[in-house]
């Protein structure tokens, strides 16, 4: 049955950012069929199943291209916890380490970053991690778009930012491979194609050129995308400095790693000379922006886009709200062009959807028009901070909250709708998870008694 939604706000986000007031969008199947005057619509479509937008907003689902929904186990923890910007480096982006964590509270955790992502209106991820096969099945359940990055690496002993030698383990980076490729055949375009897999270089100070030569020829063989945190730090680049007397992105570009199925996650520790190497490249690059500001970090978004790379937007750790990474995005790149109007709410909106799809090789999703995929989100207008509703997209990008979005649509189909989650036991996760974190955290500090948990931490969480 077609569904026609009408009576609403239409933020298209096309070329010509078009918003439609009092327009209807109808939805045939997997696909968008029109959009237009709500009059017109319904005279097209007098049998569809009718839909009330009044007081509404449909605007295209994010897309988030860099994430860990795992790490929601560290949220309120890691925050506050960002490595130094200056030297002396030592590794790794916090000093206490992620609680290791069982196959099933792995998933737990990895659904509650789903929850999160789905509430705030995401419909496509891409969710990178070490061993994202074993929880993939829980993710497809979902009906969000994946694309699962499986991670490979082979210096052992540290973590990413540490200028120490590099202690390599060849036979770790292959193990690595085979997983990547097993993982590819098992789950790769499965979910009636919802459920992609790509190739996941950690960092550039955790893969030695022999793996990196071979994660590229793997996804060349596969025939798919692949990512990397890049220049996510600065104790990264003094590593690279250290072991290759290279600049990171150089050290990729040398070995052929860069391409234009390539997500670059962070981008915030760079020169200009690595920023037009990444754009020669047209790599697309994750503006993590909520992370980034956490972290007192930015990257130079404008000159990378305007030396080629494509901007797209990931959440990164402990959070999956995009309606804050967008606001977050537009407010740090006015503040460091110190440019009140630029960049526009239009292009934050652009990064945060339609070319997130692009990156991930949906170019028909992301935006919405006649044929399109059928991903949209519905945001409830009659909010005090939404009204007066006069520019919608502005004012949304602006003012809007991830509580505004009321329903969510993949495919044609509703995942969330009139606020209830509808593919998820929202009541029995939370309380889950919040269990799991609970067992974790104590787990950890009972059987390492040299880490010393932050102030403030929950007496339950604690041996």
């Amino acid at each position: 049955m077609v569904t026609v939604i009408h009576n609403a706000a239409i933020v298209t986000v096309d070329d010509h950012d078009t918003v439609h007031y009092d327009a209807a969008i109808a939805i045939d199947g997997k696909r968008i069929a029109a959009i237009g005057p709500t009059k017109d619509i319904l005279v097209r479509y007098p049998n569809a199943e009718m839909v009330d937008g009044t007081n509404k907003m449909v605007m295209p689902g994010f897309a988030n291209v860099h994430t860990h929904l795992t790490m929601t186990l560290a949220r309120g923890v890691f925050e506050d916890l960002s490595p130094s910007h200056k030297p002396p480096f030592s590794g790794g982006l916090s000093p206490i380490p992620l609680p290791k964590v069982t196959p099933e509270e792995q998933r737990t955790m990895a659904q509650l970053g789903a929850l999160e992502a789905l509430r705030s209106g995401t419909t496509l991820v891409l969710e990178d991690g070490a061993n994202t096969g074993d929880y993939a099945g829980a993710l497809a359940d979902t009906g969000m778009r994946f694309l699962l990055g499986v991670r490979a690496y082979d210096r052992i002993g540290t973590e990413i930012g540490d200028p120490a030698p590099y202690q390599l383990d060849r036979a770790l980076g292959q193990r690595h491979l085979g997983i990547i490729e097993d993982t590819y055949h098992k789950w790769n375009n499965t979910s009636e194609g919802r459920m992609r897999i790509a190739v996941s270089a950690w960092a550039p100070d955790m893969c030695s050129p022999e793996l990196l030569r071979d994660l590229r020829a793997l996804q060349e063989k596969l025939d798919t995308w692949a990512t990397i945190h890049l220049n996510q730090i600065w104790g990264e680049v003094a590593a690279i400095q250290a072991h290759r007397n290279v600049l990171p992105t150089e050290y990729l570009a040398e070995l052929g790693f860069l391409n234009e199925r390539l997500i670059c996650a962070h981008c915030r520790c760079m020169n200009p000379r690595e920023e037009k190497i990444l754009g020669q490249s047209k790599a697309t690059v994750s503006f993590n922006s909520a992370i980034a500001a956490r972290r007192g970090l930015s990257p130079r978004i404008s000159d990378l886009e305007d030396y080629g790379c494509t901007i797209a937007m990931g959440s990164d750790n402990m959070a999956e709200d995009m309606v804050e990474v967008m606001r977050t995005g537009l407010f740090m790149e006015r503040v460091r062009r110190e440019d009140g109007r630029h960049p526009t709410p239009e292009q934050a909106m652009r990064w945060a959807t339609r070319n997130g799809y692009r990156a991930l090789g949906i170019p028909d999703g992301g935006w919405l028009a006649p044929g399109n995929k059928a991903d949209l989100i519905v945001v409830d207008l009659q909010r005090a901070h939404l009204i007066p509703v006069l520019r919608a997209l502005s004012n949304f990008v602006h003012n809007g909250q991830a509580r505004d979005i009321e329903a969510v649509m993949v495919d044609g189909k509703w995942l969330m709708r009139d606020c209830k989650v509808l593919v998820l036991d929202e009541i029995a996760l939370l309380a889950q998870a919040q269990y799991v974190a609970r067992v974790a955290w104590s787990r950890q500090f009972r059987s390492r008694l040299d880490l010393k948990p932050p102030a403030g931490f929950a007496p339950d969480a604690l041996p």
